[in-house]
């Protein structure tokens, strides 16, 4: 089985060294262009990159690949009898998908037909999701609408980040695409329609990062947080500085009769710091209404920072103060004083 390998961050050089280990014959490996990174702006090569120069393949860095002639002319003298495509971040041409004689496949870190598109690990952590997976389909011209052939669901962790869901992907779908190219090479892979009751996971942008305390419930709090770490972070200003939130936990909020409200927090530990806060929250009920949403509830070096939400509080853990390093909330204030009272905007 010969195969050209097409990918970029470490997602996919965790296939690319599966099926190096495998012992399958790589005919070249293809993968975006060095990036300058740092403050001096030096040339970074990608992961697939430096794990493919380690074991000396032949590496392809092409600017495009739609219309770029040469590039193509390139694949096709190779010859390959399967491209594997893994998190490459180019959309591939008809031309290219047509050169393997046993075709283009792709390994997507979701369970297709949910979650299409450019970030499907990420989008699955933002919206709360449970359950998630990955799935190895044969590529065509749609964005990942191919015949599906392999798939392995994984549990979403409570807490879990899109790094470390990231990472967990990344082993399963390095496994997955040894089993796929197996199935292939054995001519007993499944080739299964993918439906029409898809979703779409796009690109990430960077105004999403910035949490909405009036409309976003605490747990969406919760999911943004978990979701854009390590990727940028959600944020959010306090005197006209940024803060960075890299880990929350949520103590929602429950109202146990409509007549004679009493605040309850929603939590099962027996936490001294958590029950003083609730016999604070009985006591004034009506002013813990009446407080704006974002407002800094307790902030203190020994029982941390909360916040309050529409429907809950958030307690951060871990934070990040302009031009600073990730600390933990504790040791963040140590030595940085936020103001019960004062509201994140």
């Amino acid at each position: 089985m010969k195969i050209v390998f097409m990918g970029t961050p470490d997602f996919a050089r965790d296939s690319l060294e599966a099926i190096y280990n495998k012992g399958y014959e790589i005919l070249g490996v293809v993968t975006n262009v060095d990036k300058p990174k740092g403050r001096g702006m030096k040339l970074i090569p990608t992961p697939v990159k430096e794990f493919a120069i380690e074991k000396n393949l032949k590496v392809y860095q092409p600017e495009k690949v739609r219309n770029n002639q040469e590039f193509i002319q390139e694949i096709k003298n190779l010859n390959p009898d399967i491209i594997c495509v893994v998190a490459y971040g180019k959309i591939l041409p008809k031309e290219i998908l047509d050169i393997p004689r046993l075709g283009c496949i792709n390994v997507h870190g979701s369970l297709l037909p949910q979650y299409r598109g450019a970030a499907p690990i990420q989008w699955a952590v933002l919206n709360g999701d449970k359950v998630t997976g990955i799935t190895t389909m044969y590529m065509d011209v749609g964005m990942d609408t191919g015949d599906m052939i392999l798939k392995e669901e994984v549990q979403i962790g409570d807490n879990e980040t899109t790094g470390e869901l990231w990472d967990r992907l990344s082993k399963i779908g390095a496994k997955l695409l040894v089993q796929t190219i197996e199935q292939i090479e054995n001519g007993t892979a499944p080739r299964v329609p993918q439906g029409d009751n898809f979703t779409l996971a796009p690109m990430l942008n960077k105004e999403m990062a910035k949490i909405d305390w009036n409309e976003k419930s605490a747990f969406e709090i919760k999911n943004l947080v978990r979701g854009l770490n390590p990727i940028m972070g959600a944020y959010s200003f306090l005197d006209d500085k940024k803060y960075k939130f890299w880990k929350v936990e949520v103590l929602p909020i429950k109202n146990e009769s409509e007549n004679i409200s009493v605040l309850t927090i929603d939590n099962e530990s027996n936490d001294n710091n958590l029950l003083q806060i609730e016999n604070e929250l009985k006591k004034s009920e009506n002013e813990f209404k009446n407080k704006i949403n974002g407002t800094i509830l307790k902030s203190d070096s020994k029982d941390g920072l909360y916040i309050k939400a529409k429907d809950g509080i958030i307690k951060v853990l871990e934070i990040q103060a302009e031009n600073a390093k990730k600390m933990s909330i504790c040791d963040f204030l140590r030595g940085n004083n936020l103001e019960v009272g004062k509201k994140f905007e």
